[in-house]
């Protein structure tokens, strides 16, 4: 069961979809999950490669992990938080994904939190509410 990565020109997200097999993949037209969108380019797929955890803490205490980041401004940001997600291999959520979306775009950190008053609501911090400081 092959599954592709595919970029949704509507709602302007990367999603994957899982095909029951190769022949479903030639003859059906693929469609957004999140949006309903047909308008979609398949993309070639990142390589995943298994590290243990220790290598992958690793990489994130590394000094040099920190070049390049500038703190003033947000696509540096964007690019660096990127990376830590990346190296850290789990799926951080939708509203990650926005908040790194935004960096992009070049919205400064206030202006994220302006704009998504509850950005963190509900994240269990050992027991309690915390929301962006």
């Amino acid at each position: 069961m092959p599954i592709y990565e595919y970029f949704c020109h509507d709602c302007r997200r990367r999603v994957s979809l899982l095909w029951r097999s190769f022949a479903d993949l030639e003859a059906k037209q693929p469609a957004c999950p999140r949006c309903g969108g047909s308008r979609l380019t398949r993309l070639i797929s990142r390589v995943a490669v298994l590290r243990s955890e220790e290598s992958r803490l690793d990489d994130l205490a590394d000094p040099s992990a920190l070049a390049g980041l500038d703190e003033n401004d947000p696509k540096s940001l964007a690019r660096w938080m990127r990376k830590m997600s990346q190296e850290m291999g789990e799926d951080l959520g939708e509203e990650f994904d926005e908040v790194i979306d935004r960096l992009e775009a070049g919205q400064s950190p206030e202006e994220i939190e302006e704009a998504m008053p509850d950005l963190g609501a509900g994240m269990d911090m050992g027991g309690e509410d915390f929301g962006v400081m």
